[in-house]
């Protein structure tokens, strides 16, 4: 008998375009839950805490090929964790985490992860990010910082917007990364990780590569 991860992945599957990757947001989620999910086909797992996803690292090491995503806002005394135990980081957020990030990246003479630059389109005081005004003033403090992999933007929408409002900040994000890449930064701007369970279709009309989905894939989470 199909569970109904497995169900909802082959119909989600079935539906999204060959170019965005699926990323399953797995922040509370158990073990037996990623490994239905991980038998489904998803090879690519976001989580928002440290510790929480160390654990679920430990129990779940037999899956060499999974990816791991970190979707939460970084700390800077976490950045090592973060980056020695994640495939992409989607948060950096401000430049002084990616001072420290390139910095412990040259101390530890590992390859970086993929990183995102998360921004905010749209006015948002719960949320962090550069404004889009914020990110451009930065570009050349960034530029500076080479051993970082940076690899487009990452974005979280305000809670409670009207779907043309919600349409509005996705293409904001996507207009500044072509922006970015037409000005002839040295990082690439070819990710947009846009999009969750209540506007990823909107992300992916406006051009989002990747999607992050928690709810939509695993039910509810326990209050």
């Amino acid at each position: 008998m199909t569970g109904k991860i497995t169900k909802r992945i082959q119909e989600l599957s079935e539906t999204l375009p060959s170019q965005v990757r699926l990323i399953a947001v797995t922040k509370t989620v158990s073990e037996e839950a990623i490994r239905e999910a991980y038998a489904a086909g998803i090879r690519d797992f976001g989580e928002n805490k440290i510790q929480e996803a160390l654990t679920k690292q430990k129990a779940l090491q037999d899956l060499k090929d999974i990816r791991w995503h970190f979707i939460g806002h970084l700390q800077t005394n976490k950045a090592k964790l973060a980056l020695t135990h994640f495939d992409w980081i989607h948060t950096c957020d401000r430049v002084k985490l990616a001072s420290r990030l390139d910095r412990l990246l040259g101390d530890l003479e590992i390859t970086s992860p993929k990183i995102l630059l998360q921004v905010k389109p749209l006015s948002d005081p719960n949320k962090y990010g550069w404004t889009i005004p914020e990110l451009l003033d930065a570009l050349p403090t960034l530029e500076q910082y080479h051993h970082l992999s940076i690899q487009g933007l990452m974005t979280i929408l305000p809670f409670g917007q009207s779907a043309a409002e919600t349409q509005t900040g996705f293409e904001k994000v996507r207009d500044l990364a072509q922006q970015i890449q037409s000005q002839n930064h040295h990082f690439s701007m070819k990710e947009l990780s846009m999009g969750m369970s209540g506007d990823y279709p909107l992300a992916i009309e406006a051009g989002a590569t990747m999607i992050r989905l928690g709810q939509t894939i695993f039910g509810k989470r326990p209050q």
